[in-house]
């Protein structure tokens, strides 16, 4: 685990200095991950009150990513690799984690979902078992985002089958797909399920329609809360939402317009992205879930975040300022009662194996930015509920308003 060295202190007081009104004392990372276990999949909560019915408080997530690769055997969901990735998240303070699936499509022309990815479904399917297993070991409870995988490297949200027929037919090849993991959900105990992810030409159009009775067979086979993963400049044009429980984005919103931006202008920007979001929930009526969340490793990241690290040529590794667009984005959701919490994209199911991704990448394991979402999920959230007698007796606590402690006073 990285070091608290004095830049890392230095920011995580400055990061908890835009965290000043979301909470003054702050419960330890083992109070988040000894929550209650899972609850029996027959009785999870579903609809627009299921969440908060749940009294499971916010979202502190971390998107655990599969080993991309068949030539990295035993690294991949469910090894003894993806059990310490879990460890890690847990001692960072989350109480959630994000499994991400893969189906295989093989262009924008949307002919079909291939349920092979890497390896055989049933392979797959053990796996992603086994991975919710040892998150719920761990007190972690479990989102499952089915991704789809385009193989000619278009972007998901272009897809377009064509006319009628065509939609028709990938209509029901998705539908398959969908149910397929869904009943893997069910199975393993899931808490949550999102239905799909950034897939624009459909859900933000008529046709949608054709989404709707997906849903509704998702829903005779999982019990679990749903979700949808809008991106986040399309999500005010999503139109599904009404059939879901939580209004779920893939939140790589820009904090800044120019390249050189203060954390001042960041913190601003942050604020305004949540004004935004808690406009689409007042607007539905649901909470919102920011199902990713991230920024590489590099100066700037918060302009063009959504901007993959494997395309990027010449690039100046920066982890100060992927620490200050954290902190800059995550610090008004806090306060933020409209909003269920985040999952940070993504560590990987080896949290050993840098192959997956670039140095520059999302990860921010062993960077400036783990530290601030230390401070984060540590922090008493919106989410979390009013206040009870004993919240008040965490060891790890705040020695001024929202500068919280990073370590414990000799006589604790």
């Amino acid at each position: 685990m990285p070091s608290r060295s004095r830049e890392g202190r230095a920011l995580a007081r400055a990061a908890g200095a835009a965290f000043v009104t979301a909470a003054a004392v702050v419960c330890g990372p083992q109070r988040a991950a000894s929550a209650a276990p899972p609850i029996a999949p027959a009785h999870l909560p579903y609809g627009a009150a299921g969440w908060a019915e749940s009294g499971w408080g916010g979202v502190r997530g971390v998107t655990i990513g599969p080993i991309e690769n068949q030539r990295h055997p035993g690294r991949g969901y469910g090894t003894a690799a993806s059990a310490r990735a879990m460890d890690e998240a847990a001692a960072m303070g989350a109480t959630w984690i994000s499994l991400t699936p893969f189906g295989r499509v093989w262009d924008g022309k949307g002919t079909g979902v291939d349920l092979v990815f890497e390896a055989p479904f049933e392979e797959n399917r053990r796996n992603v078992l086994a991975a919710i297993a040892q998150a719920h070991a761990r007190g972690l409870k479990v989102l499952i985002v089915p991704h789809l995988w385009v193989e000619s490297g278009e972007w998901r949200a272009l897809i377009d089958p064509g006319d009628d027929a065509g939609w028709a037919r990938w209509a029901e090849s998705y539908r398959r797909f969908l149910l397929a993991w869904a009943a893997v959900a069910r199975e393993g105990g899931a808490e949550m399920l999102s239905v799909g992810v950034e897939l624009r030409s459909w859900v933000t159009t008529p046709r949608a329609a054709s989404f709707l009775p997906i849903i509704e067979a998702v829903r005779r086979v999982y019990p679990g809360l749903l979700t949808y993963s809008a991106n986040w400049d399309d999500v005010e044009h999503t139109v599904i939402f009404d059939a879901l429980d939580l209004i779920g984005i893939n939140a790589f919103y820009p904090l800044a317009e120019r390249e050189g931006a203060s954390f001042e202008e960041l913190l601003r920007g942050g604020r305004k992205v949540a004004a935004g979001v808690d406009a689409v929930a007042r607007a539905w009526g649901k909470p919102v879930l920011l199902t990713e969340i991230g920024y590489t490793t590099r100066r700037d990241p918060a302009v063009r975040p959504w901007e993959w690290p494997d395309r990027m040529k010449g690039v100046v590794i920066d982890q100060r300022s992927q620490a200050e667009a954290y902190a800059a984005v995550m610090a008004p959701f806090l306060d933020a009662r409209t909003c269920a919490g985040f999952f940070v994209w993504r560590l990987y199911a080896d949290p050993d194996d840098v192959s997956q991704e670039a140095e520059w990448g999302f990860s921010p394991r062993g960077k400036l930015a783990e530290l601030v979402l230390r401070d984060a999920f540590t922090a008493r959230w919106a989410a979390d509920g009013p206040w009870l007698p004993g919240d008040a007796l965490g060891k790890h606590r705040a020695r001024t308003p929202g500068v919280f402690a990073w370590e414990l006073d000799p006589d604790e």
